[in-house]
């Protein structure tokens, strides 16, 4: 591998400062306890989890390879290919669905013009099916990006947003 590729995979002395800070609330000899919290740090990084930089977390963690790739591919926050710059993650879980998630899914598939897993062609959003959330009694439920948790997304709302991330 050539010396750019591979500081391409590298994180930054400030995400790896903040891994060691995830690590350190584990017993030493239980670091690979620390694996989501720097497959985050290190998505927040570079936007997406390339297997390089999987691989680079692995290393880090004194973990296999495979063990890393088997969290990040299990979790729908984790990025495996490149996303939009305003990530959109709808629940679609039975009591969201029941509380309109369904409607609001095609809504924003008719809005953003893709399905869930697509990103626009503009690069601006990509649309994802997440699992629960945690907040039913506040469906239909919208993550921006991981971070920013939206309830109770009407069209009306939905709008809104869109207009603002624009």
């Amino acid at each position: 591998m050539n010396a750019p590729a591979e500081q391409a995979m590298l994180l930054s002395p400030e995400s790896l400062a903040k891994i060691d800070r995830a690590v350190a609330k584990y017993p030493p000899e239980e670091k690979q306890s620390a694996v989501m919290a720097a497959l985050t740090i290190a998505q927040d990084e570079k936007g997406w989890l390339s297997t390089g930089t999987m691989d680079h977390v692995a290393q880090y963690l004194g973990m296999p390879p495979v063990a890393v790739y088997e969290v990040a591919s299990f979790y729908t926050m984790y990025d495996l290919k490149p996303v939009g710059r305003h990530k959109l993650t709808l629940c679609t879980n039975l009591p969201c669905a029941l509380q309109g998630a369904s409607r609001t899914a095609e809504y924003l598939k008719q809005k953003l013009g893709i399905g869930f897993g697509e990103t626009t062609a503009d690069g601006r959003f990509t649309l994802k099916e997440g699992e629960c959330m945690g907040a039913c009694g506040d469906a239909p439920v919208l993550l921006r990006n991981n971070k920013h948790m939206l309830c109770a997304m009407s069209n009306e709302k939905i709008d809104k947003l869109l207009g603002e991330l624009k």
